[in-house]
């Protein structure tokens, strides 16, 4: 089913004011929630945050006072979203439960856009950060093993795999080679900007997230690796905010926006089973459609265009959540090797091509110095149970001493890198039962 977003209504801006029992609901069951009404809701906090920072920043640079007062008023209705769907989180829910929330969000989304997403380029970009979030995925796996005594899948529920991918020391890059080849905002395909809006939101709250709360446990190597990885989503924001095309005005970015909020409330409406947040959804949508209809009107005023032209006439798809884990594993399995090109090709290369004076390892070595965090994660686990934290196809998990073979760089290694051999010595002992 489809529509277009633009011949509906929605609900009108000065009926979205809502009582604190409504802005403020009970939380979700974490022992009963489905894993991808969990997803949903991580994904959509994050599409809120970005919309609240964005009118905040068009607010700044707005001359016009009766446009900033509009601005503010719907400004005001995001950040009441935001309230409401963060709030969600029941508080019995560890921060690192959370963050297993946020890989799988990161992982899956991920897996989706790249197979839904109509431009060649983006979608390479998109598996290129998806192997990166995926071996987030399993160092976080290893401390919610370790700090909270649980098996990731409790959080997961087996719809997500955990294995070793590109390895996270390996992530950390000179930011300006993050920086990609933006679209064409003439050509571009609505499915595209709204895939790119979506994902950069994602990522950005999984920055927010891990900076404001990595530090809230005592475990100075769990810190540490917080800050390590929340480090690489600092990056994954700048190479996924660079593929928008940075001569969208103020207004075609606004109406881009509330389509994107529209598509992602609606993605998650058709898709949710839990009744209380399918309220949720529905609700927001309704505002969003309202909000939506307001930035259709300032871009034909402002702009005197149609938004036809940016948006097109019908909903698109950006948020579906099911099992990635044929996709990502054949991305895993023939991708692992793949690097940033180095200078300003803004393309892809592998290991045994990158030059000696490639721009990354000078980072590498530099914040590798005195032993990668992620690394460290992994020494842990591997003197605590002889082995780390896995969920996969035994043949998958069996192939990881190989995988690290293939994706680990020879130069710039922290000092305190586990290599082919040792994954080989893990790969004996027995998979834990939980």
């Amino acid at each position: 089913m489809t529509f277009n977003p633009l011949q509906e209504k929605g609900i009108p801006l000065e009926k979205q004011i809502r009582t604190w029992h409504d802005i403020v609901k009970r939380p979700f069951n974490k022992y009963e929630v489905d894993c991808y009404s969990r997803t949903r809701q991580i994904l959509m906090n994050g599409i809120e945050v970005e919309a609240w920072n964005f009118k905040h920043n068009f607010a700044r640079n707005c001359a016009d006072s009766d446009v900033s007062k509009i601005i503010a008023h719907s400004r005001r209705i995001e950040d009441m979203q935001q309230t409401t769907v963060n709030w969600l989180t029941p508080a019995c829910q560890t921060v690192l439960e959370t963050t297993l929330g946020y890989e799988q969000v990161a992982v899956d989304l991920t897996a989706w856009l790249a197979q839904n997403e109509p431009d060649d380029y983006v979608r390479e970009t998109f598996n290129f950060g998806l192997l990166e979030d995926f071996d987030h995925l399993y160092r976080y796996s290893q401390w919610a093993y370790m700090m909270d005594g649980i098996d990731p899948n409790e959080i997961l529920q087996g719809m997500t795999d955990v294995v070793v991918s590109r390895p996270t020391q390996n992530h950390h890059n000179d930011n300006g080679l993050r920086l990609r080849k933006h679209y064409d905002k003439f050509t571009a395909d609505p499915q595209t900007k709204v895939n790119i809006y979506t994902l950069v939101s994602g990522e950005q709250q999984t920055h927010n997230f891990y900076a404001e709360h990595g530090m809230m446990y005592p475990n100075d190597d769990l810190r540490r690796t917080y800050g390590e990885i929340c480090d690489v989503e600092e990056e994954h924001v700048t190479m996924y905010e660079s593929l928008i095309d940075p001569t969208e005005s103020p207004y075609e970015k606004l109406l881009l926006h509330e389509f994107t909020e529209v598509c992602n409330y609606y993605n998650c409406y058709k898709d949710e089973k839990d009744e209380k947040l399918k309220q949720v959804w529905e609700e927001f949508m309704g505002f969003e459609l309202g909000h939506l209809q307001i930035a259709s009107e300032l871009f034909k005023q402002y702009e005197n265009r149609d938004p036809e032209e940016v948006i097109g006439d019908k909903v698109v798809l950006p948020c579906h959540f099911e099992s990635q884990k044929e996709y990502v594993t054949d991305i895993l399995e023939n991708e692992i090797d793949k690097r940033l090109s180095a200078g300003d090709k803004k393309g892809y290369t592998t290991i045994d091509k990158l030059p000696d004076d490639w721009e990354s390892y000078k980072v590498q070595e530099k914040v590798g110095l005195e032993g990668a965090p992620t690394e460290q994660t992994i020494q842990l686990i591997k003197t605590s149970i002889n082995r780390d934290i896995v969920s996969a196809d035994e043949k998958l998990i069996h192939k990881q001493p190989d995988l690290i073979k293939r994706g680990l760089e020879i130069m710039a290694q922290a000092p305190n890198t586990l290599d082919y051999e040792d994954y080989k010595e893990m790969d004996k002992v027995d998979i834990m039962e939980f």
